[in-house]
């Protein structure tokens, strides 16, 4: 599952020795392997990352044999593999896009429970590959050739739809943990039930904006440009050697098998402690420590004053998986962000009178004889969370939004060289296409000419015979009714004018662009910049019109949420195309299982929000008290809604103050780990703390997931030194099922909940619990 959110972009899942715990090749060695330290982290610590030898390729899938690394040539990761099997032509099979489908649903399901949860959102690529191989290669050998549908020989291209529809069909639920609650909370839109059929009208606009989109894309940034940019696009090289490596003759299906066998259990544990756990919530899943010594030590307020900062432990098997994957540095700083917030600043606020808590119990209520030092210090709503009287949450709010908006920007803002060459790669495309135009007409331009060479060495050659790639004309037209589309949902269902409409299709296409080139270079799609510049251009728009507040924020939100699906779901699906350059897998079979995997996302992302919504309906109310899904996304989302929109600036003038020397001290930090470290001080970059991640844990009250990050991340890190060929085999199977299985595990959940049967009450206990109640 691929790499976050929206609260912080997304961090990728990637395979074998470019997991960041593995220990740094020597220089011999060196092969592409970009770093993956995060969210926000940059893809490689060198400018020019390389390849070696195909051998290498079945390294990174974690096959067990010594390789010879200094005795083979360097591979060009420009090139596509050439080592592949032969395969039928027609692969978007029936099977391939069931399998892929059913991946990519699970993967969108544990996504909205997960960001719900904590912001983190995972794609599905690597993840549709390993089990698409596990399922349909099993098929292939029990079914004969001709059973129709479901028989027949199973190769790395049709590999790869299933993994292309997997990723189509488990995108667009980012704006489901994000954007669309925020218009619930703030009251702009009436409830998920009524307004499903305007949900499903909004994802398919947007869902279908980035799809169409991503396919001229593939032209440009996979084939025009790639080379002169340095567009590896990392995590897709790596499902791509990944689905290699399964298929190759000797022993890929072997550790195929071992991975999913690994996976398959891995799952099983996280679904059923989620599920179980429910009835037993305070011996299974949540040890309030602290409580445990408030008791024993006949109700010290100490211990339990501890308690009320959340500094709980929680066993939960996604956020371990996650440690897995993102390694050391970010579960360290997710970790310390949250220690800064929680444990530093919080109390600090509260002990000087800077920020409130509120008692759980009044004094008439039976509780208070025992419990009257439990104190909630994560409240957002209600008359005694003001800007005068904030509560320790609504305080550090403005802090931690307004850092991880400052590090995108300065993370974008330091790729100005990249954005150099696009725009004149764009130049030398249109100066091409016109003095071609002329040719046809028998006239000829010198100057056009000129501008339009493009430098041998430069070039792409691109493995797909014209037939096989796909036509202007499949796409442009679709683009433009999309388009308009996008307009008449905006404007008839939404009440957005046809300006507004435009400029949100504008921005989502900008921010498309530029999602695929940085996901290209560092492997990182920014949701966070993307959505949040899209708020602030539409911001200033909607002042200018002098609009009602409760409309302007409406029309922030929606061009928001257009521009992020959009940006979303064009840099997943350029990023398949990626895989599919490499595999020689045919685009215009690719561009069917896109679209036909879309068809899945676009109704089954609001489908299971309702869903979520219908269990817990405190997601959407601003007013609950406590709910189990903090949503720190929506927090960001309609916390920068109302500050651009709302004519008293709501933010504490205290916590004003220190966001803006918080913001300027990241992006310091951005600086310093974007051009300190190079020549002898380059290996220390991986000790450099992740600003994004610091910030997320400044709107997530929740202390526990980064507790849980860390448990994941330390025994993988040594895992992986002292075994990483079987970290390689086993690491990522482990962590995508441990995710996968608490996502499904918190569906079902959903599903008691709505059905009147889940925990603790009425079934269960509350033993281990604070007041008896978890």
């Amino acid at each position: 599952m691929s790499g976050v959110t929206e609260v912080i972009d997304r961090p990728v899942m990637l395979m074998g020795n470019i997991n960041p715990n593995v220990p740094p090749l020597t220089e011999k060695q060196n092969t592409f392997r970009p770093s993956h330290n995060g969210s926000e982290d940059k893809s490689s610590t060198s400018d020019e990352p390389e390849f070696t030898d195909e051998k290498v390729g079945k390294t990174y899938a974690g096959e067990m044999e010594e390789v010879e690394m200094d005795e083979e040539p360097v591979i060009d990761p420009f090139v596509p593999f050439d080592d592949l099997p032969e395969e039928r032509q027609r692969i978007v099979t029936f099977r391939a896009m069931f399998v892929g489908c059913i991946c990519g649903a699970l993967v969108n399901a544990s996504n909205l429970y997960l960001g719900l949860k904590s912001g983190w959102t995972f794609g599905a690529s690597l993840f549709g590959s390993i089990v698409g191989f596990a399922v349909i290669k099993s098929l292939s050998r029990a079914l004969p050739e001709s059973f129709p549908i479901l028989g027949g020989s199973f190769g790395p291209r049709e590999n790869n739809i299933v993994q292309t529809a997997a990723t189509a069909s488990g995108g667009l639920s980012s704006v489901f943990i994000s954007g669309i609650p925020a218009l619930y909370q703030l009251g702009l839109l009436t409830n998920p039930q009524e307004d499903f059929p305007r949900l499903i009208a909004l994802t398919i606009v947007g869902g279908y904006f980035g799809f169409l989109f991503a396919t001229p894309l593939r032209k440009f940034f996979i084939i025009y440009v790639a080379r002169e940019l340095k567009l590896i696009f990392p995590t897709p090289s790596a499902t791509a050697m990944t689905i290699r490596s399964m298929h190759a003759a000797s022993s890929g299906e072997a550790i195929a098998k071992m991975k999913m066998k690994a996976l398959g259990y891995a799952f099983s544990v996280g679904f059923l402690l989620r599920v179980v756990s429910q009835y037993a919530t305070g011996l299974l899943w949540d040890w309030h420590i602290f409580t445990w010594f408030y008791i024993w030590g006949h109700h010290n307020n100490l211990a339990l004053n501890v308690e009320n900062w959340g500094w709980i432990i929680e066993w939960t098997p996604a956020f371990i998986g996650v440690g897995i994957l993102v390694g050391l540095n970010t579960a360290i700083s997710f970790f310390a962000g949250s220690v800064l917030a929680w444990g530093i600043i919080g109390p600090a606020l509260v002990h000087n009178g800077a920020a409130f808590g509120k008692n759980y119990f009044k004094p008439t209520s039976p509780e208070w004889e025992h419990w009257s030092g439990m104190v909630n210090f994560a409240s957002m709503s209600g008359s005694s969370v003001t800007k005068e009287t904030p509560s320790p949450r609504f305080w550090l709010l403005w802090p931690g939004v307004l850092l991880m908006i400052v590090v995108s920007f300065t993370e974008l803002a330091l790729q100005y060289k990249v954005f150099y060459f696009i725009c004149k790669a764009v130049w030398r495309g249109t100066c091409e296409a016109f003095a071609n135009l002329m040719a046809r007409t028998g006239k000829q331009s010198d100057f056009l000419a000129k501008q339009g060479g493009q430098n041998e060495e430069d070039l792409v050659q691109d493995p797909a015979q014209p037939h096989e790639l796909v036509k202007w004309w499949m796409w442009a037209p679709l683009l433009v009714i999309v388009i308009i589309c996008s307009c008449v949902v905006l404007g008839v269902q939404y009440g957005m004018p046809v300006g507004m409409s435009l400029l949100s299709v504008f921005l989502a296409f900008f921010f498309s662009f530029l999602a695929v080139q940085c996901s290209g270079v560092t492997d990182i799609t920014p949701l966070t910049a993307a959505s949040k510049a899209s708020q602030i251009v539409l911001g200033g728009a909607t002042k200018g019109e002098h609009w009602p507040v409760e409309h302007a924020q409406r029309l922030n939100l929606l061009g928001g949420s257009l521009a992020s699906m959009g940006a979303n779901q064009a840099s997943d699906l350029v990023g398949d195309f990626r895989v599919g350059f490499l595999l020689r897998t045919s685009p215009v079979q690719q561009f069917i299982a896109q679209g036909l995997g879309t068809i899945v996302a676009v109704f089954l992302a609001p489908a299971l929000f309702m869903l979520f919504v219908k269990a817990y309906p405190c997601i959407i109310d601003l007013e609950a008290e406590t709910c189990p899904f903090s949503g720190p996304s929506i927090a960001a989302w309609r916390a920068v809604t109302v500050a651009i929109t709302d004519p008293t600036f709501p933010v504490p003038t205290s916590s004003g103050i220190f966001s803006i020397v918080f913001a300027i001290f990241g992006a310091i930090m951005i600086l310093i780990r974007h051009y300190a470290y190079t020549g002898k001080w380059a290996k220390y970059r991986i000790y450099h703390p992740n600003m994004m991640c610091i910030g997320l844990a400044f709107v997530l009250p929740q202390t526990y997931y980064g507790t849980a990050m860390v448990m994941g991340a330390v025994p993988a890190y040594f895992w992986a030194k002292r075994n990483p060929k079987h970290f390689d085999i086993y690491g990522y199977a482990v962590a995508a099922g441990l995710i996968a299985g608490e996502g499904i595990g918190g569906v079902i959940n959903a599903i008691f909940q709505i059905a009147g049967i889940a925990g603790p009450d009425p079934y269960g206990t509350q033993i281990a619990c604070p007041a008896w109640s978890c």
